[in-house]
C-alpha cells in the first residue's frame, strides 16, 4: 500500500506522517517513509537528526546509480520505520518535483519498493504542481491534513482537485481528511457539505504532539516515558487501522475556488461568528 500525505504548509503533516508510520509498524507492517520536501526534515521525529538526502548521495556518486547501495539512502528510524529524504535543489534553483521523480527511480532500481508493506510519501506543503503531485502517480491513497481554518481548507480543496485529476489515469483514491490541532470542526463540516469526503480522524489541540516535534520524537516514543499519553497514540492507531482495512476511498470533486471562498467567508461573517464589542 502506498500513501501520499498532503496539506497546507505548517499544518503538521510531517508530525502526523511519522506517527502514522509508527502506528502502521505497531500493526506489524514494514514501513518506509519518504520525505518529499527540500527542507529534508520529514523523518526528523523518527530518526532524531537530518538524514542524508537522495540528491546529496547521487551528487556524491556523480549520479552513478549503480554505485548507490540501500544503506546509503535508507535509514532506520524509531519503531523499525525506515526513512528516506529526497532533498532538493538549492533555494531558487531547479525543480524539487524532479528530485521526487529521481528518488522513486533510485528506490525502484534498489528494489526498495518490494521490501515494504506500506510506503508513505510526506509531500511538501500545499504545492500541487506537476512535480510535487508526482507521488500521486504511485499512491493508492491520498490523505489530506487540515485544520478548522480557512487557509488549510482552501489548500485541501486544491489538493482534492489534484486527486480528481490524477484519478483519471491512476488507481488513486482519497482516503480522507485528517483534522489536526482542531479544537472545533464546524468549518470542516461546512466544507464537507459541499465536498463530501471521508474524515479519518480529528485530533484536538494537544500540546504534547507539538512538543514531540520539538524533541525530535514521535508521540509513541514519548509515551514510553509518559504512559498517560497512550490515548493520544490511539488517534494514530485508529487512522492506521482504517487504512489497513483498505477503504474504498473516493474520487472527490472539488468546489470552485470562488464558490469555496464565498462559502467559507460567509461562515466567518455570519452573525454568530462575529465578535461584538
Amino acid at each position: 500500500m502506498k500513501l501520499a500525505v498532503y496539506g497546507k504548509g505548517g499544518i503538521g503533516k510531517s508530525t502526523t506522517s511519522c506517527n502514522i508510520s509508527v502506528a502502521l509498524a505497531r500493526r506489524g507492517k514494514r514501513v518506509l517513509q519518504i520525505g518529499c520536501d527540500p527542507k529534508h526534515d520529514s523523518t526528523f521525529t523518527l530518526t532524531g537528526f537530518l538524514i542524508p538526502t537522495i540528491i546529496d548521495t547521487l551528487q556524491a556518486k556523480d549520479y552513478h546509480y549503480e554505485d548507490v547501495w540501500p544503506e546509503d539512502v535508507i535509514h532506520r528510524g524509531y519503531g523499525g520505520v525506515d526513512c528516506v529524504e529526497a532533498g532538493g535543489p538549492p533555494a531558487g534553483a531547479g525543480c524539487g518535483g524532479y528530485v521526487v521523480g529521481e528518488t522513486v527511480k533510485l528506490l525502484k532500481e534498489l528494489n526498495a519498493f518490494d521490501e515494504y508493506d506500506v510506503i508513505l510519501f510526506d509531500v511538501l506543503g500545499d504545492v500541487v504542481c506537476g512535480g510535487f503531485a508526482a507521488p500521486l502517480n504511485y499512491a493508492d491513497y491520498c490523505l489530506i491534513v487540515t485544520d478548522n481554518g480557512f487557509d488549510a481548507l482552501f489548500a485541501a480543496n486544491r489538493i482534492v482537485a489534484s486527486v480528481r485529476e490524477k484519478a483519471r489515469t491512476h488507481a488513486l483514491r482519497l482516503a480522507g481528511l485528517i483534522g489536526n490541532r482542531t479544537a472545533k470542526r464546524d468549518l470542516i463540516d461546512k466544507y464537507l457539505e459541499t465536498v463530501p469526503v471521508p474524515v479519518l480522524e480529528v485530533l484536538p489541540l494537544i500540546e504534547d504532539i507539538r512538543i514531540s516535534r520539538v524533541k525530535g520524537k514521535t508521540i509513541f516514543e514519548i509515551c514510553e516515558q509518559e504512559p498517560a499519553l497512550v490515548s493520544v497514540c490511539g488517534y494514530y492507531l485508529n487512522i492506521a487501522d482504517q487504512l489497513l482495512a483498505q477503504p474504498e476511498g473516493v474520487v472527490p470533486r472539488e468546489a470552485a475556488d470562488r464558490d469555496l471562498f464565498s462559502l467559507l467567508s460567509d461562515f466567518y461573517l455570519a452573525p454568530s461568528s462575529v465578535s461584538r464589542p
